[in-house]
């Protein structure tokens, strides 16, 4: 259970609680012999309320709500029962009505929602009915005065409420925004994986099958053996990142820094994945493509060509050619495509049945991602019986 004053005041509630206990019962010893225990009956329910009020909850098993609304049926049955000298409330009233506005607002503001209400509702009755027992027994009160004393006891109990509900109504943002940013960490890191590392390791497994395919002189076996390495050692740099960008205490802005490619970056996984198959891989590129988009516009339309090429090596062993192309007009969208030509006819026909946007994971988070930027993502069949990828993105 969360405090309601700052962690260097905190650690003070149990003395102030202790110190409630003593010295609000302290004055009984002065009243006459004859009053004493109608002073100590309202003295020890005035200290049980400021306890209550004071201590740090839950008290072993015991949470806040039973606490509180065992107060306020104390003070409410005291109302009621209370049968001494009118002169002996007066004295006391001022502590119980001050604690039992404490116990209002750590109650609103703390109680679990189900019993927030009825434990809200008999703590801030018993503070409205606490003057009326001073009141009520007045020779000459009357119903006036006591009308007056719950009126003027109301205003503070509702302002009391009102306080309390609107510090509860910002902690529930509060957590909603800390959930809302671990949902995004979490989604951020699924997404490195997804773009990175489950593409290095998808390009090690088929590189490791093809060179089972047949025999190979040394030559070839010491490049593919390069080729592993080369795509192991990115995939461990991609998580080294980020796993640093979760320990580092930015967090958030450090995870979305750790990996982030741009156009200019498509020669070199072009040229990676050309060299890793039977494939033949081709980029076109304008002559200046780091000013035609955002950076972060730029690192989506990174991860939709890595996804795009990804695919091909899963879906499309078999083609023979596949073909990245960036283009842009002055001040207009830009749109990056990634064509394949297919491979054997029934894979071809296995892609023909795909629908897009139903594919897998991938795919629908690159529609989001592109969404996000302004822009949107096409993915459908290319005659004769190839696969084509299209984003097209808002430029600068």
């Amino acid at each position: 259970m969360r405090t309601d004053l700052p962690s260097g005041v905190g650690r003070f509630r149990r003395p102030l609680a202790s110190l409630a206990a003593l010295v609000l019962p302290a004055p009984v010893v002065l009243a006459h012999p004859s009053e004493r225990g109608a002073a100590l009956l309202v003295a020890a329910v005035a200290a049980l309320v400021a306890v209550v009020a004071l201590l740090p909850w839950p008290v072993g098993r015991v949470a806040l709500a039973a606490g509180a609304g065992a107060a306020g049926v104390v003070s409410l049955l005291l109302d009621v029962c209370y049968s001494g000298p009118y002169r002996l409330p007066a004295f006391w009233l001022p502590f119980e009505w001050l604690a039992l506005l404490g116990v209002l607002f750590r109650v609103v503001r703390r109680v679990p929602g189900r019993w927030v209400g009825p434990v809200g509702a008999v703590v801030g009755l018993a503070s409205l009915a606490v003057p009326l027992r001073f009141t009520l027994r007045m020779p000459h009160g009357g119903w006036a005065g006591s009308l007056i004393a719950a009126v003027l006891s109301l205003l503070p109990t509702l302002g009391v409420a009102g306080a309390a509900l609107y510090l509860r109504v910002l902690d529930a943002r509060r957590e909603r925004a800390v959930a809302r940013a671990r949902r995004e960490q979490r989604l951020e890191v699924a997404r490195g994986l997804h773009d990175f590392v489950a593409h290095e390791i998808t390009g090690i497994v088929l590189e490791a099958q093809a060179g089972q395919l047949g025999p190979q002189d040394r030559e070839e076996s010491a490049a593919l053996l390069r080729r592993l390495e080369e795509a192991g050692l990115r995939a461990l740099d991609s998580m080294d990142e980020m796993v640093g960008a979760l320990r580092d205490p930015q967090s958030d802005e450090a995870l979305r820094e750790a990996r982030r490619y741009g156009l200019a970056d498509l020669p070199g996984l072009v040229a990676r994945f050309d060299a890793s198959g039977a494939t033949r891989a081709t980029v076109d590129l304008p002559s200046d493509p780091g000013a035609l988009l955002p950076p972060e516009a730029e690192a989506t339309a990174y991860v939709v060509v890595l996804e795009a090429l990804t695919n091909v090596r899963r879906h499309a062993p078999g083609a023979c050619e596949v073909t990245v192309r960036v283009t842009a007009a002055p001040g207009a969208d830009v749109e990056i495509s990634v064509t394949n030509d297919g491979g054997s006819h029934r894979r071809a026909r296995r892609l023909l049945l795909r629908r897009p946007g139903s594919g897998g994971t991938g795919l629908a988070g690159l529609t989001a991602r592109a969404a996000a930027h302004g822009g949107t993502l096409r993915a459908g069949p290319h005659p004769p019986s190839g696969w084509r990828t299209v984003c097209t993105l808002p430029g600068r």
